[in-house]
This record gives structure tokens, C-alpha cells and sequence, in this order.
């Protein structure tokens, strides 16, 4: 994995965090970066094996979209994209993951699986496992950064 990629998502994921907690959640704000890269190089590769482009009316409905809900606001957010490329960027890149994940979910085949309660205990235990190393305002951090468009990777 390329190391400046890794350090411009770390930059990106502790842009707001005082120095103090930059140090003390090192290891997990590098964790976390390898892991968000890790899954943008992947949706990415999908997208490209499944042909997915995002064209420019998907983006000027989503600008439209974004204007109906900020009445009053709709000069400001129309100069926002008009005079900042790398907005539109952000926002192409996040309508390509979106586009890469509803494919995703139109492709999968769930099925039922009926497991005792031992087993349900093993797999809820590992969820908890798996997540214990990430602290929730790291975990609020994350959500938040993924309601809001990023740059393509």
C-alpha cells in the first residue's frame, strides 16, 4: 500500500483531533486509514470490472438534490461546485461508491441460516472483539466522514 496514501488518509481522519489524542490513537487512526484505503482500492476495482461511470447529470441531480435541501442557500452551494473542482470530484467519487455498492447488494444472494445460541453468541462475541479497538469517538468520526462526499481514491 502506498505510504502516501496511508498518510493522507490518516491526515484526513485526524484533521480535527488535538495532538495529545493524535499520538495516544496512533496505531488505530493508522489501522483505520489502511483499512478505509483498502476498501476504496477494492469498490474501485468492482466498479471498473462492472463498467460503472458516474455521468454528469447523475451529478447535477445530485447538486439539485442538495439545493432542495438548503433553501435560501442555493446561490452559495452553486458557487461551491462552480468554483471548486475538487468538490465535484469529491462528489463523483462519492456517487461511484454509492453506484458500486447498490451493485453490490442487487448481486448478493442472502440466505437464512438457522444457528443455535452458542453459535450466535460466538459471532456476536467476535463482532465485539473486532470492534473494541475502535473507540466511539472514532467510530462517530468515521460515520460522519462517510455521510459527507471524499475524494476518489
Amino acid at each position: 500500500m502506498p505510504q502516501n496514501l496511508v498518510e493522507q488518509e490518516v491526515k484526513l481522519l485526524t484533521q480535527n483531533i488535538k495532538k495529545d489524542d493524535l499520538e495516544k490513537n496512533k496505531k488505530e487512526n493508522l489501522k483505520l486509514a489502511k483499512s478505509r484505503i483498502k476498501t476504496g482500492l477494492i469498490l474501485n476495482e468492482i466498479g471498473i470490472k462492472n463498467n460503472l461511470k458516474v455521468n454528469e447529470s447523475e451529478i447535477q441531480g445530485e447538486i439539485q438534490k442538495q439545493l432542495r435541501s438548503m433553501p435560501g442557500q442555493e446561490k452559495m452551494v452553486l458557487d461551491y461546485y462552480k468554483n471548486n473542482q475538487s468538490a465535484v470530484a469529491s462528489l463523483r467519487g462519492a456517487l461511484y461508491e454509492e453506484k458500486v455498492v447498490e451493485l453490490i447488494k442487487n448481486k448478493i444472494k442472502l440466505e437464512k441460516k438457522n444457528i443455535n445460541t452458542k453459535e450466535a453468541e460466538g459471532i456476536l462475541k467476535n463482532i465485539s472483539e473486532n470492534t473494541k479497538s475502535l473507540k466511539s469517538s472514532e467510530i462517530k468520526k468515521d460515520l460522519k466522514k462517510q455521510k459527507t462526499p471524499k475524494k476518489k481514491k
